[in-house]
């Protein structure tokens, strides 16, 4: 058989004839985390038309695709569902306030008074990314939400201050391992046993935040439990 005419070179021929072609058009553009860089990029958000061609030059529509997104980068299209991952700026910000949320909610519930847990608030705080944060600025900073939730310090979690937690944690739960939600429950634990035992409003307090994250119950007891029992 002569190159060329079999069928692997009628398709090859045919597909020079006949195709299909996408024309793009920017819908939008931002800042988003891509999958295949694997760091934060710059991205359009593209909706395409599409046209058979013959002979290279469209001639006919087929109809409309996407929306897609597209990495100024790499070039590769993503669906357009990955706009809903956090760049890795987004996510250092929530998981930093996140951290800050579970540590004043803590003091809250009746550590506040005690310097030796405001000094393990202070260095989660400082670890988590607020490098100047102070004794001082986290006791006033309590002073200011109970006065904002008009909850007592020692009282069990009221709908305000459960409402502060929800509101930090409850966007950054789905973007977090296991570990990683636990690791968050942990830090709230600690702050807790700074000053002695779990009181029963502390208690309360971390099982909210464990909701928050998504933990279940009985992790949250495993969680605590294992808090207490490691020295500090």
């Amino acid at each position: 058989m002569l190159p060329g005419r079999g069928p692997n070179g009628r398709a090859a021929r045919l597909s020079r004839i006949l195709g299909t072609r996408t024309a793009w058009t920017a819908a939008g553009d931002g800042e988003f985390f891509c999958p295949g860089c694997g760091g934060d990029r710059n991205y359009q958000r593209l909706t395409g038309q599409r046209r058979f061609t013959l002979l290279g030059l469209p001639v006919l529509p087929r109809g409309e695709t996407g929306p897609v997104v597209e990495c100024a980068a790499c070039r590769r299209h993503f669906g357009t569902d990955v706009l809903d991952h956090p760049t890795t700026t987004r996510f250092s910000a929530m998981l930093r306030d996140a951290v800050h949320t579970v540590a004043l909610a803590v003091l809250a519930a009746g550590g506040a008074g005690s310097r030796t847990a405001l000094e393990s608030a202070v260095l989660a705080v400082r670890a988590a990314g607020f490098d100047d944060c102070t004794e001082e600025q986290l006791a006033a900073l309590v002073e200011a939400l109970e006065a904002d939730t008009g909850r007592i310090t020692g009282e069990p979690c009221g709908a305000g201050l459960a409402i502060e937690l929800h509101e930090a944690l409850d966007p950054l739960a789905p973007h977090l391992a296991t570990v990683g939600r636990e690791s968050i429950l942990l830090q709230g634990a600690r702050i807790a046993l700074a000053d002695g035992p779990y009181t029963p409003a502390e208690r309360d307090v971390l099982a909210t935040v464990g909701a928050a994250l998504t933990i279940c119950s009985d992790d949250v007891t495993r969680v605590l439990a294992a808090a207490a029992r490691t020295p500090s």
